[in-house]
């Protein structure tokens, strides 16, 4: 009998409780119109973006491109580290008129575009090659590969090793920054005449090379690319 008594307390207790549950949570689930909005990660509610497509990433409405020199973080960025030696002051002034510039994320930049310009100049991928390079650079390389596709040789190059990468020189002219990057390389390069036979350069064995190329941009504009404004062999 005591056990029955038990087991009826037990199954009254357990309706007490669930009933206060279902009150709570009917008090808890309402909105008085006092509450926070759900937090946006983005930063803009989605009323906001709906309204104002220019406001969401990419700019204008369908426009899918962000473009990343026109935009200045809400806090100025760390001062970056400027490598001592002849381009110091130019590459300090330089940074003192585009606060984005970053003196290692240019030389990167920059080794990335010297192997891509090799390959498009070997491959005569001229279209490639224009975003690239200065006019005078491009109606350069173009003349060379015109050449080169006349007399039917074709030619291919690779960096087999990346052995120095330094500045030379920087400046900032009016609104106009340029920087010359040394690089010495090893390279592979062959050029083979309409019949496929090496008439230069080995597949085997590479040629150590240093050029020096000059690297060009306005700091004033929104296209935050630099273009190939001269390429030299230093004098030994």
């Amino acid at each position: 009998m005591g056990q029955s008594i038990q087991f009826i307390d037990i199954i009254f207790l357990g309706l007490v409780a669930g009933f206060l549950i279902l009150r709570l949570r009917s008090v808890l689930g309402r909105r008085n119109g006092s509450e926070a909005p759900p937090r946006d990660p983005y930063g803009l509610n989605r009323q906001q973006q709906d309204a104002d497509p220019a406001a969401a990433p990419g700019g204008a409405a369908g426009d899918n491109v962000i473009d990343l020199g026109s935009r200045r973080p809400s806090t100025p960025p760390p001062a970056p580290v400027i490598p001592e030696g002849p381009a110091a002051e130019g590459l300090t002034r330089i940074a003192l008129a585009d606060p984005s510039f970053d003196p290692d994320g240019f030389l990167g930049g920059a080794r990335r575009a010297f192997e891509m310009i090799l390959t498009a100049f070997a491959a005569g991928d001229r279209e490639a090659l224009r975003p690239l390079l200065g006019e005078t650079v491009y109606r350069n390389f173009e003349a060379a590969i015109s050449d080169r596709e006349s007399r039917g040789e074709q030619l291919t190059t690779e960096v087999d090793a990346m052995l120095g990468l330094s500045f030379v020189a920087a400046s900032l002219t009016g609104d106009v920054a340029s920087v010359t990057v040394r690089f010495v390389t090893d390279q592979i390069s062959v050029l083979r005449d309409r019949e496929g036979t090496v008439i230069d350069g080995s597949p085997t064995e590479a040629i150590r090379l240093t050029d020096d190329w000059t690297f060009s941009r306005s700091v004033s504009s929104g296209n935050p690319n630099w273009s190939l404004v001269t390429t030299a062999t230093p004098e030994a």
